[in-house]
């Protein structure tokens, strides 16, 4: 089995243990469960974390170079094993992401479109869980409930940044900057989504102006030619009936010519 092959296959169930992990996590953090409240919800998280391992391992082992591999997906190790980049785990949904972009159709606006917005409603959504985790239960923090996380991600991505809400700890920081590097990549493609937008319509509408003048133009013309080949039309008749009359004419003289008559003195 190559890499590729085993991508397509586990493509899906990446993506449905990426959902239970947010699912469970996101009760966790949400309802700030205590330890013996939460045993399900971990349990579910230890699982996903469980589907992550078996793909990193697989990945590794069918690496065409391994040595490259291993040092390109460093983060992802990193994810894995160290519990305080737990919240990075939530990038598994970024393939949710890619099949939504492969199955969002053939024209190219629509399928930019799909992606950017779920793109930003993503970013917004983990971005606000992860900093609600990291800060709901530090003194000091100003992120205790997911209304305000998500308050802060929305100032955040949008990079209005309001300071109402900011986050305190060094994890915290790390996923505001995140969020910030994330929302300018997805606000200036949503910019130059609606600035292509702009100028294909009113290049469209210039267009459609431009042919609809040209047929105008092509109709009179061709309705002059009309009338020109009738006139021709009409002089030729004219002209065939102006030589019979003269042919007529000629043959009713004996030589040829008409007699001119003769003036008596």
């Amino acid at each position: 089995m190559t890499l590729e092959r085993w991508r397509s296959l586990s493509e899906w169930p990446m993506i449905g243990a990426a959902v239970v992990f947010l699912v469970a996590y996101s009760v966790q953090v949400i309802a700030n469960l205590r330890e013996e409240e939460g045993m399900w919800a971990e349990a579910l998280v230890f699982a996903s974390w469980a589907v992550f391992l078996v793909d990193y391992t697989v990945q590794l082992y069918l690496a065409p170079d391994r040595r490259r591999w291993f040092v390109r997906n460093l983060h992802e190790l990193a994810i894995l094993l160290l519990p305080a980049l737990r919240p990075l785990r939530l990038l598994r949904l970024i393939t949710f992401l890619r099949v939504v972009h492969n199955r969002a159709g053939d024209v190219l606006r629509g399928r930019l479109l799909l992606y950017v917005v779920a793109s930003a409603v993503m970013l917004v959504y983990c971005g606000a869980l992860a900093a609600e985790d990291v800060e709901q239960n530090v003194p000091g923090s100003n992120i205790r409930s997911f209304g305000s996380a998500i308050w802060w991600a929305l100032e955040t991505i949008t990079t209005v940044g309001y300071g109402d809400h900011y986050p305190v700890t060094i994890a915290g920081r790390f996923v505001a900057a995140a969020l910030m590097i994330a929302g300018i990549a997805v606000l200036g493609v949503v910019t130059a989504s609606i600035a292509t937008w702009l100028v294909t319509s009113i290049t469209t509408a210039a267009a459609e102006e431009v042919e609809s003048e040209v047929e105008e133009v092509e109709a009179e013309v061709e309705a002059l030619d009309e009338s020109i080949e009738a006139k021709i039309d009409a002089l030729s008749r004219q002209l065939a009936q102006l030589t019979a009359a003269f042919e007529a004419l000629r043959d009713q003289s004996g030589d040829g010519h008409p007699e001119t008559p003769r003036i008596r003195g």
